[in-house]
């Protein structure tokens, strides 16, 4: 049996980010349309609407958010730290529910980033960091990719043939 995956939605072609537009990926529209993913959305499970303002986490990383140590401002700047931790939390319910073997979630995200995030600046500078999705998923023991390293972990690894094939 094919692994499931938990994917962002808006790397399967929906228009969950924040500003109302996708990010289509092909390989990973295919594992929806396959069935092999489930698109999810942390934000708007976190009751936020799309499209929103933009957010980034201040004075810290997704781990710090988690700890209570960080918020996530919109560029607007109110608090919508409470509907991150909602989200990611939901997201790891599901993830547990559907037993999903990885997540592949969109880059520098701050609720899904998984190498780097914005700084806080709203400046589009980018720091090493985790969003508060990814860190949730990560401490429950799932892996968690971007769509790139997805891609390359599978190409230098060949772990899957059918998947690198995609």
């Amino acid at each position: 049996m094919k692994p499931l995956y938990l994917v962002s939605a808006c790397l399967a072609g929906a228009r969950t980010r924040f500003d109302g537009t996708a990010r289509p990926d092909p390989q990973i529209v295919q594992l929806v349309r396959e069935g092999r993913a489930i698109p999810i959305c942390p934000e708007q499970l976190g009751g936020l609407a799309t499209p929103r303002p933009a957010s980034e986490i201040l004075s810290g990383d997704g781990s710090d958010v988690v700890e209570g140590r960080a918020r996530v401002i919109t560029s607007e700047g109110q608090d919508v730290t409470t509907a991150y931790l909602v989200g990611a939390r939901e997201t790891l319910r599901l993830a547990e529910d559907w037993q999903v073997a990885a997540a592949i979630l969109k880059a520098r995200s701050p609720s899904c980033g998984s190498f780097e995030i914005y700084d806080g600046s709203f400046q589009g500078r980018l720091r090493p960091g985790l969003g508060v999705t990814a860190v949730l998923l990560k401490q429950a023991g799932l892996a968690v990719f971007c769509e790139k390293t997805w891609r390359d972990i599978q190409a230098a690894t060949h772990m899957d043939e059918g998947e690198a094939r995609l």
